[in-house]
């Protein structure tokens, strides 16, 4: 004798967020963990195995339906047929990846020879992108650390996996710039540590007043080199002449 299966029992198996944009789902984790999703944040905490793949589709098919607003024929028009999942794939996994995936695995080492003269790195190449118009931010970054018999000693590649996972998020320099400073601080914990970033904005170069040749030069410093105006000059005349 067959045996009927219970409606109610089938129903209960129904995920109850079936349906839900995955979106929706990673902000409701972060607003439960009183978390903020500013554009220059990582959330990677809260997103779950598979769940990017899932926010790519719905990115692109957002993006989509920009373009059908912006009247361009992708149906027929060969350039732009999968120009909604290109742009996607860009922003999720390449200029904005800083958002979404852990910071960079950073090798640390102990200063076993005491090494406490000022070191500098750069120029780092640093790509961002301006969070008001997402248009890009190209520019260079230079790297002053005064460690002391307690740092930390990292790679000097490292300097740039962690400027480049700070960097890859819609950004305003100023705050990128300290940001940045912050993680350094954390993961050395040097005397002093000073930072240059020179870049040039293509939110003035490719709209607005379409200057193309202006840049935006900011500095931290914090430490040694905030409270020693002899160490913080020797810096700036070792960084090289800035095109």
């Amino acid at each position: 004798m067959l045996m009927k299966a219970d409606p109610s029992s089938q129903l209960s198996q129904v995920d109850p967020d079936e349906g839900t944009p995955v979106s929706v789902k990673i902000r409701e984790r972060v607003l439960a963990a009183r978390k903020r999703f500013h554009s220059n944040d990582n959330i990677a905490e809260f997103i779950q195995p598979g769940e990017m793949e899932r926010l790519l589709d719905e990115v692109e098919e957002k993006m989509q339906a920009v373009l059908d607003s912006m009247v361009i024929d992708t149906s027929n028009d060969h350039n732009t047929g999968d120009t909604a999942r290109r742009v996607a794939k860009m922003y999720l996994t390449e200029v904005f990846k800083g958002r979404y995936v852990n910071p960079p695995t950073i090798t640390q080492f102990p200063n076993a020879e005491h090494l406490n003269e000022l070191m500098i790195v750069g120029p780092i190449t640093v790509r961002s992108a301006c969070s008001h118009h997402l248009c890009p931010v190209v520019g260079k970054l230079w790297i002053g650390v005064m460690p002391n018999e307690h740092t930390n000693v990292i790679g000097l590649s490292k300097y740039a996996r962690l400027a480049e996972w700070i960097m890859g998020r819609p950004q305003i320099q100023e705050e990128a710039v300290v940001q940045l400073a912050d993680l350094i601080m954390e993961k050395t914990q040097p005397d002093g540590l000073a930072l240059v970033m020179e870049a040039r904005h293509y939110c003035m170069a490719w709209r607005g007043v379409k200057d193309l040749d202006s840049k935006m030069i900011n500095s931290v410093m914090r430490g040694a080199f905030l409270k020693d105006p002899t160490l913080r000059r020797e810096f700036l005349a070792l960084i090289p002449q800035k095109d």
